[in-house]
């Protein structure tokens, strides 16, 4: 690890397993207590509670170190928002992915407005640190406005139909942003842990 990443000082277990475990609760659908169980089978005792505990302390700057290693995805955007409950009230799953279904970003907001997605957008160009060639969205008018204000230059693509479908590899043009859709896609990351393909870095003793 480098100097400035995670403090480790004053915990029980070394940063590759603390590492893993984060690693296991964030890359899989799996819950603290299938954590729990997971790394137990390898002789490691910590609760669920620990699990938790180290997931909020160590994910975000996993995800900053995974975001530096990976660099700049794909430069077509596919964007779509979907609805999510929480506490009883409801708001909003933002989501962008590239060509190849990798994801960008997400973002939960209590609005689904054009302010709202211009903040999407801010972050999205913040994170990947450039414009993308083409945006593709569904034919809500947000969209187009939010990107008039955000990046008035970028192609931007509508499809016909709802993107709230699975993500998919569509050819048609018309169905282009389903690929983006999150409603049959269990979703437990939260707002700072976007991207999956971090497993290279992370990796210690998953597999020993």
């Amino acid at each position: 690890m480098s100097t400035n990443g995670p403090n480790y000082r004053g915990y029980r277990y070394p940063p590759q397993i603390i590492s893993n475990v984060v690693w296991l609760y964030h890359r899989f659908c799996l819950s603290l207590r299938d954590v729990e169980d997971l790394v137990a089978e390898r002789g490691i005792v910590v609760s669920y509670e620990t699990v938790r505990q180290w997931c909020r302390k160590f994910g975000p700057a996993y995800a900053r170190a995974a975001k530096r290693r990976t660099g700049r995805l794909g430069d077509t955007w596919y964007l779509d928002e979907v609805f999510v409950t929480i506490k009883g009230r409801r708001h909003y799953l933002w989501r962008a992915v590239d060509q190849d279904g990798d994801t960008l970003d997400i973002l939960v907001q209590s609005r689904r407005n054009q302010r709202a997605a211009e903040r999407f957008f801010r972050k999205l160009l913040k994170g990947e640190g450039a414009s993308p060639r083409q945006l593709v969205t569904d034919k809500i008018p947000l969209y187009s406005a939010a990107r008039r204000t955000t990046m008035p230059s970028v192609p931007h693509v509508t499809a016909r139909h709802a993107t709230t479908g699975p993500r998919l590899h569509i050819s048609r043009p018309v169905r282009a942003s389903a690929r983006c859709g999150v409603s049959s896609r269990p979703v437990k990351r939260s707002a700072f842990w976007p991207r999956t393909r971090w497993s290279e870095i992370y990796s210690g003793w998953v597999g020993t």
